[in-house]
């Protein structure tokens, strides 16, 4: 899906198409996917000019020193957040756009039984951030495991001209800064800065695949925490895209041309639903083959239903419940917990 930034008016005439189809479990003969994902539509509710702010238990970090000048995305106005459609579970969502000062999110556990630090990175088609349904959310339930969370806010919206990756990456920036400053800051934090990873949801887990090939920083170094890894140590990838070439013959399991695999990228776990209407399973499927072939531990759970953009939310569908015991073991696996 081309992403054309303009104007206001064509953000509001777009941003509803990111996550338009979304789970409703159980198909009917003769439906297609697109009618099994359908989701009930709201009113949306939008907030012009208010930034997107932690609610209790949360310290919101600024990634950049004040007055660096970062290159704005898209559309340079003031951040604006929203709630509405489509629902995801019976509810709304909330999200954040025209985020400039990007910010990270601190979530401790009461109880900490792991030195592990997750840095979740939420989908939203990099036109907007789902700050609870694939951040906040997902940290309530990481904090919950004794397990230290972050929640990124990067710059969006991010235009993909032609459907291609710009050069200019800036979540990736924005990821691989929230990175270093967490090892930098491991001690007072208290995590292990071998042990940080990342998970992403939809458009934040084409972001985890991309900053666990990046080979170098995307960026000109700030200050010492630069000099710092800004790889993460483990990945887990739910309903990604942007991996695979769209168009290309069913069989075919080839990479999109900006796609670039690491020997160095770490063990990484996709999720995915075989009906996603949004983001093809091809995309992990051609992802997990490229990485095993680089000799990078990689491990797939597909299911049959679930759709896309479902988050912590339980629906009838299995994978919208199974798949956290799933990852918690696989970090057991890995010898990360």
């Amino acid at each position: 899906m081309e992403w054309e930034w303009v104007s206001l008016k064509l953000f509001r005439l777009t941003v509803a198409p990111i996550v338009a189809a979304l789970a409703i479990s159980g198909a009917a003969a003769g439906q297609t996917r697109e009618d099994v994902c359908a989701r009930p539509e709201i009113e949306k509710v939008e907030h012009e000019g208010v930034a997107w702010e932690p609610g209790p238990g949360g310290e919101q970090i600024p990634l950049w020193p004040e007055g660096l000048v970062i290159q704005p995305p898209d559309v340079n106005q003031p951040e604006m957040t929203g709630s509405g459609s489509p629902l995801v579970a019976g509810e709304t969502w909330n999200w954040a756009t025209f985020v400039t000062r990007p910010t990270m999110t601190i979530y401790r556990p009461v109880h900490q039984s792991s030195r592990a630090a997750v840095l979740v990175l939420p989908g939203g088609g990099y036109v907007a951030v789902a700050m609870d349904l694939e951040g906040t959310e997902i940290c309530e339930w990481v904090t919950r495991q004794g397990i230290t969370c972050i929640v990124l806010k990067y710059r969006t919206p991010i235009a993909w001209p032609r459907g291609q990756q710009p050069a200019d990456l800036l979540p990736l920036e924005d990821a691989q800064r929230a990175m270093v400053l967490l090892r930098q800051n491991a001690f007072d934090y208290g995590i292990d800065p071998a042990r940080i990873g990342v998970v992403g949801f939809s458009a934040g887990a084409h972001l985890a695949a991309t900053i666990s090939n990046a080979e170098a920083r995307s960026y000109d170094a700030v200050d010492a925490a630069d000099s710092l890894s800004s790889r993460p140590n483990f990945a887990v990838l739910l309903y990604t895209g942007r991996l695979w070439t769209r168009g290309a013959p069913p069989t075919s399991l080839t990479l999109a041309p900006w796609v670039r695999i690491s020997r160095s990228a770490p063990p990484t776990l996709l999720i995915h639903a075989m009906n996603d209407p949004v983001d093809n399973v091809r995309h992990p499927m051609a992802y997990a083959l490229a990485l095993h072939e680089a000799g990078v531990p990689v491990d797939m759970r597909i299911f049959a239903g679930g759709c896309h953009a479902f988050g912590l939310r339980p629906t009838d569908d299995p994978i919208t419940t199974q798949w956290p015991g799933m990852m918690l073991q696989w970090l057991r696996d890995i010898q990360v917990m």
